[in-house]
């Protein structure tokens, strides 16, 4: 998932172009002494000093003491509160100078000092409560807003303005999903606190969650259009710094070109008990499908092909318990019946896929039971409940798919 430029401090992972309706101006001229009054006067300054101050005075009245500085700093940076340490150091070193050198200022730098320490103590509290995070939190909810990609919410549809889901964006305009879009919002999460761990891992937190949740949005994969995969948008490492942890998750099509029109939401709130309950039933399947090793053939690694028959397997015990236990309408409860019947045999031989002791053994119990998977009951079963009647293909999708190599938009 991943598109937007940033607000504030860096924003999500979005670089690029200024923001719309932002211009720069080229500097405008400084006066030759930009503290000095500009009008003439009939003497000469002397060159300023350090800390401001000219060579040679006192900077106040004749015969009054100098005003230190540091004192003034320390007081100011006492009442700002962001850099305490700072504050306190400054107004420490002030005081000792003002001793040996009589200087005015001390009440400066005392309350510079006090005020610093109760800045430290201030900071102290933040980070052992987690208030800090709770401000960055704060930071970014006010960034949020019309337009940009942390104001995507679940059920949402938007454009970029590249119109692709790669890459880094901030700023997107959200549309009726019934027009053409290029992306769909189904879920997000947050990821731990904690330095920034790499786009690398991001993105692989990115492709576990999002493809686990997807079905909680749209849970008939067999409604889902061929051309239409999983993607997020993800932080960078700068909105990372202020507070950002939100990795949206969002559908689009694997043709950068091309868009999606129409809501794919297909959830418990659209789907009538029954529909729902099937669809429940065959996310067991669909997890399972998901696990498949990523060995490119079998003998490759045996091992794990058999793990995975054994998964699949139990997932389609849970599939068929739960489809026996429903009282299905007339029209569909022979269907179901004659479909919960295949995936019994199609258990038996995946159970005796998980059991092969050689490549050729496991081929032969796996390709019965695969073609079980999507026989003519799932079709006939599916078309007495009004769902989705074409298969999509388990080989293809799983955790692998992700859109392309870069599967995400950077905010």
């Amino acid at each position: 998932m991943s598109t937007p430029p940033q607000p504030g401090p860096q924003g999500p992972h979005a670089q690029g172009p200024h923001p719309a309706g932002q211009h720069h101006h080229p500097p405008q001229p400084q006066p030759e002494h930009p503290h000095l009054p500009s009008q003439p006067y009939p003497y000469a300054y002397p060159q300023p000093g350090p800390w401001g101050q000219p060579y040679g005075g006192h900077g106040g009245r004749p015969g009054e003491a100098r005003l230190s500085g540091l004192a003034v700093a320390a007081f100011v940076l006492g009442i700002l509160c962001f850099v305490p340490a700072v504050g306190l150091v400054l107004g420490l070193v002030a005081l000792a100078r003002i001793r040996k050198r009589g200087e005015r200022g001390k009440g400066f730098a005392v309350a510079g000092s006090v005020l610093s320490c109760v800045g430290l103590a201030l900071w102290a509290a933040l980070l052992s409560t987690g208030a800090a995070g709770d401000f960055w939190d704060g930071f970014r909810d006010a960034a949020r807003g019309e337009g940009t990609a942390y104001a995507l919410e679940k059920g949402q549809c938007f454009t970029t303005p590249s119109g692709s889901l790669q890459g880094v964006t901030y700023d997107v305009d959200e549309v009726p999903c019934a027009q053409q879009h290029d992306g769909e919002v189904f879920a997000s999460f947050e990821l731990p606190r904690g330095s920034f761990p790499g786009d690398t891992e991001i993105s692989r937190a990115a492709d576990d969650r999002c493809y686990a949740l997807q079905d909680g949005y749209a849970m008939d994969r067999w409604a889902l259009p061929a051309d239409v995969d999983v993607y997020y948008l993800t932080p960078t490492s700068g909105s990372w710094r202020t507070g950002d942890r939100e990795i949206t998750c969002l559908f689009g099509n694997t043709d950068e070109r091309a868009d999606l029109t129409g809501s794919l939401r297909n959830d418990g709130a659209r789907l009538d008990a029954d529909q729902h309950t099937y669809l429940l039933a065959e996310g067991h399947l669909n997890r399972a499908m998901d696990r498949m090793p990523g060995a490119a053939a079998v003998e490759d690694d045996l091992a794990a092909y058999r793990i995975w028959a054994g998964q699949v397997a139990e997932a389609l015990r849970a599939e068929t318990t739960m489809l026996d236990r429903h009282r299905w309408p007339g029209g569909a409860e022979r269907p179901v019946t004659e479909l919960v019947r295949d995936l019994e045999t199609a258990r038996d031989e995946w159970g005796l896929a998980a059991k092969a002791t050689d490549a050729d053994t496991y081929y032969a119990h796996y390709g019965k039971g695969y073609d079980l998977l999507a026989a003519d009951t799932t079709v006939t079963a599916r078309e007495a409940l009004g769902l989705a009647t074409t298969p999509p293909d388990h080989e293809a999708g799983g955790e692998d798919g992700g859109g392309g190599d870069d599967p995400g938009l950077k905010v």
